[in-house]
């Protein structure tokens, strides 16, 4: 671009003025960077805050988190979603502990060699960290780009993203590449707004064709959102033959998803899905004995949730049942564990397990 470094010098001047204080940007330490990067994928600054926190307090450095149980760390990581990242996370820092010393690699290429970092977290580690005038390109960089070009092609196609990725890279300076960077996301997250840009508070809107032909709210251009697909899920409490359910001392199955799906390693009361033509009773008696060769009774109904994930939603129907034969077996599940209610905080769940263990805590204190 004929403006790069008017666009350089406008985004760092306006980075040095007005940029926010985050706890992963008060030092170079490339590890806390990792691991601010991976945690803010898909997931909103403010919510990332208080896990980053518990994080570095809990495994300061890349052996600690190496050293650690993955039962350790998915726990730390409940509610954050998106666990494969906290799976990857603990596998690479495993690789660097193992391959590197203990040091992160230092070049956005290195980067890319381990567990869970692509382009776009290889070129932030990079340049934050250790100063590598490498690209980044994340959802927020991809509309700034997108407006500040006036760029008429549907950003979802690899051309046009490869495209992005020489323009970023463009860009980029040698100096302070990491700020820039930085600066050029945060735009995007403050002032280039999906709905209402900024513009008028833009450091680069006198360098934007977009803004200078009235196109903002069309760019990035993407194809139709397809309608989200919704499914029916089922999942047992199942207590022990001889426990009275809701009793506090009493014992319930809980299982551990497989470590390569949906929630990898993740505990859940067990279940599954409804298919066509079954009620929700007899998707939960099939479901049990796919996935634990197990028989049970199903009892009463314990709560219905509903949940979105990225690409589906669900009606999650949990119910209260009753084991009559058949030992665990693991067909379905990486792992079993008979517990009380007490036991739970032990384990890390998703969000809607999370909910069934309240709507357990409430049925429990009702009948004390």
């Amino acid at each position: 671009m004929e403006d790069t470094k008017l666009i350089q010098n406008a985004l760092l001047d306006w980075w040095d003025v007005d940029h926010a204080d985050l706890p992963w940007r008060r030092s170079k330490n490339p590890y806390a960077i990792w691991v601010s990067e991976i945690m803010l994928q898909q997931t909103q600054i403010a919510t990332v805050i208080p896990y980053f926190e518990r994080w570095m307090t809990r495994f300061p450095t890349v052996q600690a988190l190496a050293e650690a149980p993955l039962d350790d760390v998915l726990k730390l990581w409940e509610g954050l979603g998106y666990y494969s990242r906290a799976r990857n996370l603990h596998a690479a820092a495993q690789a660097v502990v193992q391959d590197w010393n203990g040091r992160l690699p230092q070049t956005a290429a290195d980067l890319m060699k381990l567990k869970g970092i692509g382009h776009y977290t290889a070129g932030a580690v990079a340049s934050i960290a250790f100063d590598e005038p490498a690209p980044v390109l994340d959802g927020n960089v991809i509309r700034v780009l997108s407006r500040l070009t006036d760029l008429p092609e549907d950003v979802t196609q690899t051309a046009t993203k490869n495209n992005l990725w020489q323009l970023a890279e463009q860009l980029v300076p040698a100096a302070r590449p990491g700020d820039f960077n930085q600066a050029l996301m945060e735009l995007g997250q403050k002032i280039c707004l999906p709905a209402k840009p900024m513009c008028l508070l833009c450091p680069l809107s006198a360098h934007c064709l977009a803004r200078r032909r009235g196109t903002q709210l069309e760019r990035p251009v993407r194809p139709p959102r397809k309608r989200t697909p919704h499914y029916d899920v089922v999942a047992g409490i199942i207590w022990a033959k001889d426990a009275k359910i809701g009793d506090p001392a009493a014992k319930f199955l809980i299982a551990q998803r497989p470590f390569d799906g949906l929630l990898g390693g993740l505990w859940e009361f067990p279940g599954g899905k409804q298919e066509d033509g079954e009620t929700l009773t007899q998707a939960l008696v099939r479901e049990i004995e796919e996935e634990l060769a197990m028989q049970i009774e199903v009892g009463e109904f314990v709560t219905k949730i509903k949940h979105a994930y990225t690409h589906f939603r669900i009606t999650l129907h949990a119910f209260h049942a009753r084991h009559l034969t058949g030992s665990p077996q693991h067909l379905g599940v990486a792992n079993h564990a008979w517990v009380t209610l007490a036991d739970l905080d032990k384990y890390a769940f998703a969000v809607t397990d999370r909910k069934i263990i309240a709507a357990l805590h409430a049925t429990v204190v009702s009948k004390q």
